[in-house]
């Protein structure tokens, strides 16, 4: 049975470069930055970095400088699997739906799990915040996250591009998105 009571929202960062990527490299995770969303009280839990460690490829300067994780943070990474299982486990992220910024994090996501023959740790029920802000405030484009929190009267905190503090924000973006039709819908309900 779905759980209802929490999203749990994404985001992911992967291994990067200016240009094409090394021959024999390929773009992959190096971290799950989580948020837990309370649906009623729009309580955030506290975020938290679930970092990767690549088997494909290495950390470019560029995707340090724009992440901010160093090789050194990935030394004791996880396995994507292992991620995977805390996802499940802790999270139970099968029974709760699941939100992104945009649909990157859920196509990337489930393309490693399929070339690594690893379980999809989430169920069919994703939210593309992006999306959704968009729609909401019929803008003629999605934006992006930093548009999204100044749009809605939110500062950004914490680091740009860093999966923790991406996941953290976005959660504060569905929050906002999530309450303005909570109550639009509430007299009908």
């Amino acid at each position: 049975m779905r759980k209802l009571d929490k999203i749990i929202v994404i985001d992911l960062e992967a291994t990067c470069w200016e240009g094409d990527p090394p021959a024999g490299e390929t773009s992959e995770i190096i971290e799950i930055g989580l948020c837990v969303l309370d649906v009623a009280s729009g309580e955030r839990e506290p975020a938290r970095a679930l970092l990767v460690k690549p088997h494909y490829s290495t950390l470019s300067p560029y995707c340090q400088k724009l992440t901010s994780i160093t090789p050194e943070m990935l030394e004791d990474g996880l396995d994507l699997a292992d991620a995977c299982a805390v996802l499940q486990d802790e999270y139970l992220s099968e029974t709760r739906t699941w939100a992104s910024f945009g649909d990157y994090d859920r196509m990337m996501l489930q393309s490693q799990c399929e070339a690594r023959g690893i379980p999809y740790p989430f169920g069919r029920s994703h939210i593309n915040v992006k999306n959704l802000l968009a729609l909401q405030k019929n803008l003629q484009h999605e934006v992006n996250l930093h548009e999204a929190t100044a749009m809605l009267g939110l500062t950004f905190e914490g680091t740009i591009h860093r999966g923790m503090d991406d996941a953290w924000n976005i959660a504060a973006v569905l929050d906002k998105v999530l309450l303005k039709r909570n109550s639009q819908t509430e007299a009908t309900v």
